[in-house]
């Protein structure tokens, strides 16, 4: 009677209603592990909201969708999932109800994960995450996104519910590198071009896409395209400090997935990871010329101060020297006169920076700023869109100036297209749209056309037996 007694008082300290299973701390600590692997925190975390509670509102090609909360809440959260109806989410999209994730949760990525991690991961949100009694906003898609239901097809065309093939002659960490990628870091989420129905291109594994505002860049062997350059080591201390002098420096997305998940990973994990992403076949940088020179040694040191003095502000602001009073008045007091950075590395240079040839992302970084944490400091640039926030707003018009200037200077150099005030805005807007969602109702629209046609065919057909 008193083993039960003090056993259901240790199910209430640790927040778990009596009779609910209870998990070994061993594997309680595996699945915390696997949900920092798995960057769970990342989406699943609104700004300044408790942690796992959802909420968080992310931009997609064909909307905004809103994380959900995956507390043990058995109200508002995972808290009534069985391991199966856990496991059935994560691998293959379907929720609880039945009803189809959208694969902005990269379930297709960890349906590659095994029992064992699902378990662990099952004991881990449901006896170590606190418990949030709130609701989440709902996704609310346009039609016709907002029918779950079209899901079921899109999982069954691209959704690969099976584990790796097995590679008996790799090395076990090359092998535990590529479960890691492909698996809970979902790296190919980003970092992969999707087709028209936005599914993965295996061909282009981990070419290059389009996120969002944000430009997952080319991560593959490719000796100019990628990050073939980069040795080993270079891509273990980017994975845990999310910056390498003179080549790349993290924002966005992977600014996230670096200051909540890389950076707290164990080091033999980011090495595996450097093995398997170092031997992924290298694959060019398609639509584009082939680059003979790599993005990471792109640009040049200078400045255009001598040609602003005299001029007044006013005077350089309506002039062709617009960029470069803006870069004074704004970027120089940090990135230096000549875009050299400080010494520390603190603020990055602008050349020899991978930003900084990619409109995308450079654009985005002036509008949206860095935020980065790991244990080598905070990492923080303003944003300089309009916002409540911004420290200074630009207008679309001067960021295109000022985007100009760093391209030309400091980046692709002349040859870069020139930066429009609407490019601006489609960045501001979270990205460019995708065809999909006019595809989707021109087909439904075909499809009502056509049934009502053979029902009209069918119908005069009666009428004149009659």
């Amino acid at each position: 009677m008193k083993r039960h007694f003090f056993k259901a008082l240790c199910l209430l300290a640790i927040g778990l209603p009596a009779g609910a299973a209870t998990f070994s701390p061993e594997l309680v600590e595996k699945g915390r592990y696997l949900a920092i692997a798995s960057d769970c925190m990342a989406c699943h975390t609104a700004h300044h909201g408790k942690p796992m509670a959802g909420g968080l509102s992310m931009a997609s090609p064909v909307g905004d969708i809103i994380s959900t909360n995956i507390t043990p809440s058995k109200q508002f959260g995972i808290g009534q999932y069985t391991q199966q109806q856990f496991s059935d989410a994560l691998r293959k999209g379907i929720r609880a109800d039945g009803a189809p994730l959208y694969p902005a949760m990269p379930y297709t990525a960890y349906a590659v994960m095994s029992d064992a991690d699902m378990q662990a991961l099952y004991a881990y949100f449901m006896q170590a995450v606190p418990a949030s009694e709130h609701a989440t906003a709902p996704t609310r898609l346009p039609f016709p996104m907002n029918m779950r239901a079209s899901m079921h097809v899109w999982n069954a065309l691209f959704l690969k519910d099976q584990p790796l093939k097995p590679e008996p002659s790799r090395s076990p960490q090359w092998l535990r590198g590529r479960y890691l990628a492909e698996g809970p870091a979902h790296c190919s989420t980003c970092h992969t071009p999707r087709g028209v129905l936005m599914q993965e291109k295996a061909d282009l594994f981990l070419g290059g896409a389009q996120v969002g505002a944000w430009h997952a860049p080319n991560i593959t062997s490719h000796p100019t395209a990628g990050i073939g350059s980069w040795t080993q080591a270079e891509l273990v201390q980017y994975l845990r400090t999310g910056r390498l002098a003179g080549k790349a420096q993290a924002a966005g997305s992977m600014a996230e997935a670096i200051s909540l998940s890389f950076s707290r990973m164990s080091d033999d994990d980011l090495q595996a990871i450097a093995v398997y992403i170092k031997d992924v076949p290298a694959v060019a940088d398609t639509g584009q010329a082939p680059q003979t020179v790599s993005r990471f040694r792109q640009g040049q040191p200078g400045n255009a101060l001598a040609s602003l003095r005299g001029n007044g502000y006013a005077a350089g602001m309506q002039g062709p020297l617009q960029g470069a009073q803006l870069y004074s008045a704004n970027c120089a007091s940090c990135h230096g006169a000549s875009a050299q950075g400080t010494r520390d590395g603190y603020y990055p240079s602008l050349f020899h920076n991978s930003a900084t040839v990619n409109t995308s992302n450079l654009l985005a970084t002036i509008l949206l700023g860095v935020d980065r944490n790991t244990a080598e400091g905070h990492v923080f640039m303003p944003p300089f869109g309009a916002q409540a926030n911004a420290v200074t707003s630009l207008s679309n018009d001067e960021i295109a100036a000022l985007a100009n200037y760093i391209q030309a200077g400091h980046g692709a150099g002349a040859d870069a297209p020139a930066i429009q005030a609407a490019d601006v805005e489609v960045i501001r807007q979270g990205g460019p749209a995708s065809p999909l969602l006019l595809l989707a109702r021109l087909g439904m629209g075909a499809g009502v056309l056509a049934a009502a046609a053979i029902a009209f065919l069918f119908l005069r057909r009666r009428r004149r037996r009659a």
